[in-house]
Formats: C-alpha cells, sequence, structure tokens
C-alpha cells in the first residue's frame, strides 16, 4: 500500500475541508441563538448541535488517533456530542439535545476553531494516506448535516405559530441571480422515457470519495422499464388529496395505512389548508398552492409515493432502474449551491430526464441492503452506514438542500418509510 499523497489530491482535501467548514457557519447566519436551541420532531436536532457534532467527527476520527500531542478541547465533549457510534463512547439520548444550554454557542464555535487548528496541522505535517481519507470522509459527513440542519430548521419554525422564513425571497446563499424559482408553470402531462433494461453495472465506479454502502460495483439483471421525465407536482398530488386518496385504504400498504389513521395524514407535511384552499411552508416562508402547483411534491413518505404511484397506475422505481437511467446527466440541477432552498418547477420538459439532481430525493421502491460482498468500514467508523440496513428505503438523487460536491449517481440516502420531515419526493416508473 503507497505511504505517499500527491501533493494535488493534499490540495484539493484541504480545500474541501476549509470551504466545508464555512458553509455551516453560513448557513447558520440568519438564525438566532435562540433558533439553534431548538428540536422540534424526533429526527431533528438542534443547530448548535450539529455544529459540535460535526466537529466531534473531526475531533474524534482523526485527531484524537493521528495527530501527536492533540488535546481534547473539553474532556466531556467525546461523549456529549457522540450521534449513534455505541462502540466509540456513551451518548445521551437524542431527545434531549435541545436541553444542552451548556456549552453556549461562543464555546461550541471556540470548539470548531480548536479541531479547525488540529486538523491544519494534520495538513501542514505531511499526512499519510488514511488521514487524508478521514479527512475527506469528515467533510462529506458535515455537508450531510448541513442538509439535516436545514431540513430541521424548516420543521422548527414550522412548528413556530409565527411560521418565520428562514430566508425571504428569492436572493439566496449561492448565485445571486439565480431566477429558476420563478420560472412558469408548466401543466403539461407526464410523459415517460423508455429504457431497454439488460445486464447492467451499478456501485461506485472507483474513481473519487464514495460510502462504503455505495460498493463493491456489481451487475444486475433490469427488465425494459420507463421512468416519468420530471418529478410529480404540487398540483398532481393535490388532485390525489381531492379524489380520497388518503381515504382509500386499497392504496395503501397495510403499515401505510397504519401511519395515515395513527398520525392523522391528509396532505404532505407542510401543507396546511386555509379556507379551502392550500398553502405550503418553505424555508422562504408560506407560499400558496397556486403559486406552487408546478414544483415538485416534497416532504411526503415512501408510505405516500407509494400510494400515489398506485393511485396513477404506475410504480416507484427501483434504485438500480434509477442508476442506470442517471448515466450520462450532467450533475447539474437545483441542488443547495443555487440558494434557490426550495424544489423548483422542472426548467424544460421533453423527451429527456429532467430533475435528476436536486429539488427532491427520489424515493425509490429498494429496501436499503449492502450489496454483495458488502464491507464496512474497520472500527467505529463501521457504524456509520451498515447499521441501518434493516427497515429503511433507499432515496437517490439530492435534493435542493444537497450540496452539488456531496451527491453522485451511485449516491444511496434511506430512510425509514414513515419520514417526512427531508425534502423526499416522487418519480413514477411504467412497464
Amino acid at each position: 500500500m503507497s505511504t505517499t499523497v500527491s501533493p494535488q489530491l493534499q490540495s484539493d482535501i484541504a480545500e474541501r475541508f476549509r470551504s466545508v467548514r464555512q458553509r455551516t457557519l453560513a448557513l447558520c447566519k440568519p438564525l438566532t441563538p435562540e433558533d439553534m436551541m431548538v428540536q422540534s420532531c424526533a429526527e431533528a436536532s438542534p443547530a448548535k448541535w450539529h455544529l459540535a457534532h460535526t466537529a466531534w467527527f473531526f475531533e474524534s476520527f482523526i485527531l484524537r488517533e493521528f495527530l501527536p500531542g492533540y488535546m481534547l478541547f473539553n474532556t466531556e465533549f467525546p461523549w456529549l456530542f457522540n450521534s449513534y457510534y455505541r462502540s466509540f463512547a456513551q451518548f445521551p439520548e437524542k431527545r434531549l439535545r435541545s436541553s444542552f444550554s451548556r456549552p453556549g454557542m461562543d464555546e461550541v464555535i471556540r470548539y470548531r476553531s480548536h479541531v479547525d487548528e488540529g486538523i491544519e496541522r494534520q495538513l501542514d505535517a505531511s499526512p499519510q494516506p488514511e488521514v487524508l481519507k478521514r479527512i475527506e470522509l469528515g467533510a462529506n459527513h458535515e455537508e450531510q448535516h448541513q442538509e439535516l440542519l436545514l431540513t430541521d430548521i424548516l420543521h422548527a419554525f414550522y412548528t413556530n405559530p409565527l411560521r418565520p422564513a428562514y430566508l425571504k425571497g428569492e436572493q439566496g446563499l449561492g448565485r445571486p441571480d439565480d431566477s429558476r424559482s420563478g420560472h412558469s408553470a408548466n401543466r403539461d402531462p407526464l410523459r415517460f422515457v423508455e429504457f431497454k433494461g439488460g445486464l447492467v453495472d451499478v456501485g461506485h465506479t472507483g474513481s473519487g470519495f464514495c460510502y462504503d454502502n455505495e460498493v463493491p460495483r456489481h451487475r444486475v439483471f433490469l427488465e425494459p422499464f420507463a421512468l416519468g421525465e420530471r418529478l410529480v407536482t404540487n398540483g398532481e398530488f393535490a388532485e390525489f388529496i381531492a379524489d380520497g386518496g388518503y381515504q382509500e385504504p386499497e392504496l395503501w400498504l397495510s403499515a401505510a395505512w397504519d401511519a395515515v389513521e395513527q398520525n392523522g395524514w391528509r396532505a404532505p407535511l407542510y401543507w396546511n389548508e386555509d379556507r379551502e384552499s392550500w398553502k405550503l411552508f418553505t424555508l422562504r416562508g408560506e407560499v400558496p398552492l397556486e403559486a406552487a402547483e408546478a414544483a415538485p411534491v416534497s416532504h411526503v413518505s415512501y408510505f405516500e409515493a407509494d400510494a400515489y404511484a398506485r393511485w396513477a397506475g404506475k410504480r416507484l422505481p427501483t434504485e438500480m432502474e434509477w442508476e442506470v437511467a442517471v448515466e450520462g446527466h450532467a450533475l447539474d440541477g437545483n441542488l443547495l449551491d443555487t440558494g434557490v432552498l426550495r424544489p423548483a418547477p422542472a426548467e424544460e420538459v421533453g423527451q429527456a430526464l429532467t430533475q435528476m439532481w436536486g429539488d427532491c430525493w427520489e424515493w425509490t421502491a429498494s429496501a436499503y441492503l449492502g450489496y454483495p460482498g458488502f464491507e464496512p468500514l474497520a472500527g467505529s467508523l463501521g457504524e456509520y452506514n451498515g447499521k441501518f440496513m434493516s427497515g429503511q428505503m433507499v432515496l437517490r438523487g439530492g435534493s435542493c438542500a444537497t450540496p452539488k460536491a456531496h451527491i453522485r449517481s451511485s449516491y444511496r440516502n434511506f430512510f425509514q418509510p414513515e419520514t417526512r420531515w427531508q425534502f423526499s419526493g416522487i418519480r413514477m416508473a411504467d412497464k
């Protein structure tokens, strides 16, 4: 195994680390210290916790192991900001994170600076390949938490009776001239793009970073299939609601119907009925359905996506179909970098697939399992993905809160089928 690292690779990873750390702080700028303490649902965490936990990751898996003479910032933080790594340390119950009034924000920021200084020293010390691999993993881990930070704040603001906006207007954190979210509504009927199937290779190609759940690359056989050219829109999902979709048990899986009844679902999360019309709550505040009917429906569970597809006489794609279909598509879309921060209408609808990247994570019909020959990372890092391979469904494609540098065709996101607080939407399949 080589013990040398190319200067270019080291420079690229160092730049990735610095830009990711800066972006996390930038995402917190619109928030007050009070905002950063809120934990409004079981899936969410306070923004302050996200800031501390992402520093904890670099400290725990890089600095403590590889930087000679490294001193912990606080000897209580290794367990306090642990998320779920049982082989590493004990940790508090997740539901208690909003009670961590101490450490205060100033101390959390100092903690991040302390860790950043340690990583910079590590980068200056001609690090071995394993160190650079872990720094790159840490950067990708923090990008996941950038998305979680935004989805958690969206839920926190939704539960606030004042319904505050995270950002107002259309100008975002990325390109200030981006106007995609203002495009006119496209009401064309959904068309399908056909694929021949056959024996195909899926999984990460081995070029660049990936998580352990994306490998090994392997072959699968696909029957001919077709995918919707775009995501299902708010307007189309409103028709499902109006047709009594949430009242028809035959459309729903057994566990799904239980979730409908137990949770009182009658529309996607963040939809509110006001005088017989719907309003949608977004990171940019509340908007009427009429103004967003051509945008992709979002914040639906796998159960809702599956029921909608059945109502429409279609199905959800498998993750393998999705991956094969996206090959050759440039990685360009409504991702976090645009600054739009909400799903936007398809820009062009024609004979090719659109919205493969960004807008909404797309539920697939695939259970989250290891690929043939899957091997988790060694040590505590092996808990990152592998131990969740039960009771979860795979999503593909990224969302309007996913950093562009974070996503790729082999990327496998996963959530429990009742999950709704993420930017999750629907692309239908046929045949």
